[in-house]
């Protein structure tokens, strides 16, 4: 699975969406411009000490991603989609792509994109969630889908254990 972030503006919402790509196996790609720098102290804070475990890749816009990455499946989360995320099929292999805070995915590369175009359900008095929220919501419906694959599914207590049923 892969994580594309259009243009990100706030280094604290990709420090936690590269934290989640690295909990999860997933990839995430960057496309630029970027409204911080990627050594910056936020970016550190928010992904911990994790952004170094972290699958990243960089691109100068989105024609140089769609040139290095042909035929990929790619799903544009917006608020403007006619689809729930729900209602889609997510393969192990696809794009999920959401745009800057302040924007979105711009309109130009939406209506190429109009039938993996899905939205998050939410109230009509709210434009939209956080990015790191949105990221999270959308990704782990498409790793349910496909059986979380390489994920744990059990945790164990640290100083104590579980009961055994009898």
């Amino acid at each position: 699975m892969h994580v594309i972030l259009h243009q990100p503006e706030i280094p604290q919402n990709t420090g936690n969406i590269g934290r989640t790509c690295v909990a999860t196996g997933t990839t995430l790609d960057l496309i630029e411009p970027l409204g911080f720098h990627l050594n910056g102290k936020e970016i550190r804070r928010a992904g911990m000490d994790y952004w170094d475990k972290l699958q990243l890749g960089r691109y100068m816009n989105f024609e140089e991603f769609k040139e290095k990455h042909p035929g990929a499946k790619i799903w544009m989360a917006t608020t403007k989609a006619h689809k729930s995320y729900a209602d889609v099929q997510f393969g192990p292999d696809d794009y999920i792509m959401f745009g800057k805070e302040s924007a979105g995915i711009p309109e130009e590369i939406l209506v190429d994109y109009e039938e993996t175009c899905i939205r998050i359900p939410m109230g009509g008095d709210i434009r939209s969630l956080n990015l790191s929220n949105s990221v999270a919501v959308v990704l782990y419906e498409a790793l349910r889908q496909n059986g979380f694959p390489g994920l744990e599914e059990e945790g164990e207590l640290h100083r104590l254990h579980w009961k055994k049923e009898n």
